[in-house]
């Protein structure tokens, strides 16, 4: 088999996966900003129904949406998981933002990789190396010791921990939805299948969501809205292009960064938009178990095996 390799332009892949990590960072601070103006459902609706116009205008002018014409019906089954698991992840994890701080929430959703790489070992038999087992433990114990060091700082403890409860769910739901989409990229392309996913999403959500909240919001949050219905497209497009100029493990230790990014991004809207959304408070042991995360997902991703 035929194994992809970089184009060598690495300097253009840093510089995408930067942009992919900075809109992964910034985008909790958009959602949380967007949730004042609109309810969850609605936003999450929105956020699709942009995604599927847009990248279904693109895949039709290139002509790509032939492929679905040869699916399987086990492949339209495959696709409905896939739909119902992004669907969870996102509105788990909007729902969860609007209990928690957005540095918790991107946090704690670090734990959406290490579940897949556990999906990974049971489901199609993949192996990791002892390091790798050991970044993955020290990713575990610093979300541990993160969301137990901020629950304490907490004003309702409970609350707190009722928000941190739905983005693991929403860390869950991503895991199967990318378990299953690895599957089906032998049957369609990895856009093709987003843009799928999209569309039920989008269909899905609509008897939940109210169209018309999106007519009374004012310039303000409609720049927030937009934001974040842009952002996935912008993202994993520069995801997909960096993969495809750099090594996937050096990729993976830029986008291990994003917590900490989400802290600059937080503390520095406080700072120059006092308002804007609540300054994060971490103490010593949240950095600890912050940068225990960091580490582990950069450990996972430069020592696992090359064969």
């Amino acid at each position: 088999m035929t194994l992809h390799a970089p184009s060598g332009h690495w300097r253009l892949g840093l510089a995408l996966a930067i942009t992919t990590a900075l809109c992964w960072a910034t985008l909790p601070v958009a959602l949380k900003v967007s949730l004042e103006a609109v309810d969850a459902y609605t936003l999450t609706w929105f956020r699709f129904l942009v995604a599927a116009l847009l990248l279904g205008a693109l895949l039709g002018a290139r002509g790509r949406l032939r492929q679905f014409r040869s699916l399987s019906r086990r492949g339209w089954g495959m696709l409905a998981i896939a739909a119902l698991g992004l669907i969870g992840n996102y509105l788990g994890y909007l729902l969860g933002l609007a209990y928690t701080t957005p540095a918790n929430a991107q946090l704690l959703i670090q734990l959406a990789p290490l579940l897949l790489a556990v999906g990974g070992v049971l489901v199609f038999r993949e192996r990791l190396n002892l390091p790798q087992w050991a970044g993955y433990a020290a990713v575990a114990a610093g979300l541990l010791l993160f969301f137990v060091e901020q629950r304490g700082r907490a004003a309702a403890p409970a609350t707190y921990a009722f928000g941190g409860m739905l983005i693991v769910a929403a860390a869950a739901t991503w895991a199967v939805y990318a378990l299953v989409q690895k599957q089906l990229l032998q049957h369609l392309s990895s856009q093709a299948v987003m843009w799928a996913i999209y569309v039920a999403a989008a269909v899905l959500l609509l008897p939940l969501a109210s169209p018309a909240k999106l007519l009374a919001v004012d310039a303000w949050h409609w720049l927030a809205i937009a934001y974040c219905a842009l952002n996935t497209l912008v993202a994993y497009g520069a995801f997909a292009e960096a993969l495809a100029h750099w090594e996937a493990s050096r990729v993976s230790v830029i986008l291990a960064m994003t917590p900490l990014l989400t802290v600059a991004t937080v503390g520095a809207c406080a700072a120059f938009v006092p308002g804007l959304v609540a300054p994060e408070r971490i103490g010593t042991l949240g950095w600890i178990g912050a940068l225990a995360v960091v580490a582990g997902s950069a450990a996972v991703s430069l020592l696992g095996s090359r064969s």
